[in-house]
């Protein structure tokens, strides 16, 4: 499904995917910039918005699969 296809569909299946996709890429690109920065402050910055997206991440799985009462 292309990019226009899911900003159409109502299915929000859809609309989940791409969002945790995005998530996981802004993640991903925190994480690798430790590794960059010498600054510590900055370093716990990145670490912790990896850490909030995964949650993030991990609410919308939890949304896909129902698991959690608030999702049923």
């Amino acid at each position: 499904m292309t990019a226009a296809q899911t900003d159409m569909s109502a299915d929000p299946r859809q609309h989940t995917a791409n969002i945790k996709r995005m998530l996981n890429e802004v993640a991903d690109h925190v994480r690798g910039d430790v590794e960059k920065v010498d600054d510590p402050k900055a370093q716990a910055l990145f670490e912790t918005t990896a850490e909030v997206l995964r949650g993030l991440i991990t609410a919308y799985e939890h949304y896909e699969r129902r698991s959690e009462s608030a999702w049923r």
